[in-house]
């Protein structure tokens, strides 16, 4: 179908998007890009396209319009809306984020995750939204590829825990090398906000604590960095 207005009504859903409150609503989001478009696809995720190139596209749309409903300075070329993720059942590794509020740092992480063997990320109810487009963008298409559930941390914890899962959480001062840790169980480890890190309701849940040994020049490292490396550190146990 091919558009050419603004006003369209389809043109008017796919603005909508933009805000999460229509996203939880219709329980679906926009993606751009060939790339993002790709994974996407992986999964079964695309409901429709959306190209100023392609004729094959569900939507055939004017570069206005493209630009309207692009998030980035420079607009792609295709676009497409998706069905949210499903959640799955919780299977290995798991990484818990509480308080994160920064869409580039939940990117980085969502990528780390998927390339260090942790197929599932908690967020706390008061996390930075993944389907916001920054999130999106940051993930690399990593999104599609990672389990990933939202909870209230002080209810699900007690739960991890019951499965046999071995809360670690992270403390610049107290914590343990991660090297040290032993992870003949499931493990799940917590990070927290970028500003005042874990919480204490959810620090008095954890079962031990971490840290990543640096120069004693350098106060702390960036949580997406963290994160990373504490990934990495376990994966390569």
């Amino acid at each position: 179908m091919k558009l050419t207005s603004l006003k369209n009504e389809h043109v008017k859903f796919w603005l909508s998007l933009k805000e999460k409150k229509n996203r939880d609503k219709e329980q679906k989001f926009l993606i751009e890009g060939d790339h993002l478009i790709n994974e996407a696809q992986k999964q079964n995720l695309i409901l429709e396209t959306i190209s100023i190139v392609d004729l094959n596209a569900d939507y055939f749309v004017t570069k206005d319009i493209m630009t309207k409903i692009s998030d980035q300075k420079s607009i792609c070329y295709n676009a497409a809306v998706c069905n949210f993720i499903k959640e799955e059942e919780l299977n290995g590794n798991i990484l818990i984020l509480d308080n994160i509020q920064d869409p580039g740092n939940l990117g980085t992480i969502i990528r780390s995750c998927t390339a260090f063997n942790f197929h599932n990320i908690v967020l706390s109810d008061d996390s930075v939204d993944i389907y916001n487009s920054k999130v999106i963008r940051a993930t690399e298409g990593m999104l599609f590829h990672i389990n990933i559930l939202r909870r209230n941390l002080l209810n699900f914890i007690p739960t991890l825990k019951m499965l046999g899962y071995q809360i670690i959480g992270t403390d610049v001062v107290k914590g343990l090398d991660i090297r040290t840790i032993n992870n003949d169980q499931n493990i799940a480890i917590v990070l927290g906000n970028e500003g005042s890190g874990i919480s204490k309701s959810v620090k008095n849940l954890c079962d031990t604590f971490v840290n990543i040994k640096i120069n004693e020049n350098c106060e702390s490292l960036n949580v997406g960095v963290a994160a990373s490396i504490l990934m990495y550190e376990v994966n390569n146990e």
